[in-house]
């Protein structure tokens, strides 16, 4: 396959590209369907005057049709887009990037998602569905699972189904998480996992970040050191990497605070720690719930995080993380990561 697609690349390139067009158009409408042709032009970048002639062309072909409510696939459209996934992938390179990022990285699998979810927040869905299959090909016979918060795991929570009668899930929150949006608390996002997977879950009520006599306090609590000890058991963890300003801000951290994140030049934060370029822990937060150092002794860690602007965070947190970890992530956030890198 790869000697074919070097021949296509040097004798027909206009060819692949738009392949890779017409693929683009049709994956994002199989994921936003039905989607109207002007939202569709401006999520690709494209004008309506060239998106119109593609569009025409996908419909005499019997990949897509319209109605009043917008585009969609048809079912040969559907299977078109689900055989070209592996071509695709092929053309852009994904799947050297995916090797040479894990050895970059030093963990133990990279899973990169065609595109950029900064700016298609479509790809974010598709995230969240790369994420399930790790699950999925992860589970044994019974399963704690330990999820973080945050828009992507709300993400990941939406594209669960229910589980066979083989596993038996039970989510808990990873950590602390009242005061955030709510919709994006390890809780609602736990709760809505076990919703959709029709599992159990179990709820932290207690902030993000308590001061040391609140944290003494709140883990004598029985129920609180019930819920702590399943989460010490987690024999698998689902987490987000964040920038590290955007998430001292999303927390309310204190002016003084965030002043000193800047000057230690702070660029990542996952589980309440704070990570320079050179992967040093420069702050952290009291939280109650999964340590850092508890990871080491967590089967599978699943870490999401897509964006180009995430990159940075990405690798300072990944010279933390245990060689277990699997990334998943876009194209955009990995093309940045390997920047000066030769493939």
């Amino acid at each position: 396959m790869k000697s074919v697609i070097d021949l296509q690349k040097r004798l027909l390139p206009d060819l692949l590209s738009v392949i890779q067009k017409r693929f683009q158009i049709l994956r994002f409408i199989g994921a936003m369907e039905p989607v109207g042709r002007r939202s569709l032009a401006a999520s690709l970048g494209l004008t309506e005057r060239v998106l119109r002639s593609e569009v025409d062309f996908l419909k005499q072909q019997k990949l897509l049709f319209s109605t009043t409510a917008g585009m969609s696939l048809t079912e040969d459209g559907k299977e078109l887009v689900e055989k070209l996934q592996s071509f695709i992938r092929e053309i852009a390179g994904i799947d050297e990037m995916e090797s040479s990022l894990k050895k970059m990285l030093g963990i133990n699998k990279v899973m990169i998602i065609s595109g950029d979810s900064e700016e298609s927040p479509w790809v974010k869905d598709e995230l969240g569905k790369a994420c399930v299959t790790s699950i999925n090909n992860n589970l044994s016979g019974e399963n704690i699972i330990a999820v973080t918060g945050g828009s992507t795991m709300a993400a990941v929570a939406d594209m669960m189904t229910p589980q066979s009668k083989d596993h038996e899930l039970l989510f808990v929150p990873a950590r602390g998480g009242i005061g955030e949006d709510v919709k994006n608390q390890a809780n609602t996002i736990c709760s809505k996992m076990a919703e959709n997977t029709r599992s159990k879950h179990r709820v932290l009520y207690v902030p993000d970040q308590v001061s040391d006599e609140m944290y003494q306090s709140m883990i004598k609590d029985p129920e609180i050191n019930e819920v702590l000890q399943l989460i010490k058991s987690a024999n698998m963890v689902l987490h987000g990497i964040g920038d590290a300003i955007t998430m001292a801000k999303r927390r309310k951290t204190s002016a003084e605070d965030i002043q000193k994140l800047e000057k230690s030049e702070a660029v990542g934060e996952a589980f309440g720690y704070y990570f320079n370029e050179s992967g040093e822990v420069v702050h952290k937060v009291q939280t109650i719930g999964m340590q850092l150092e508890d990871l080491t002794k967590v089967s599978h860690v699943i870490a999401i995080a897509g964006g180009a602007s995430k990159a940075k965070a990405i690798r300072a947190y990944m010279k933390q993380a245990p060689e277990t970890t699997v990334l998943i992530t876009d194209e955009a956030a990995a093309t940045e990561l390997l920047q000066g890198l030769s493939l």
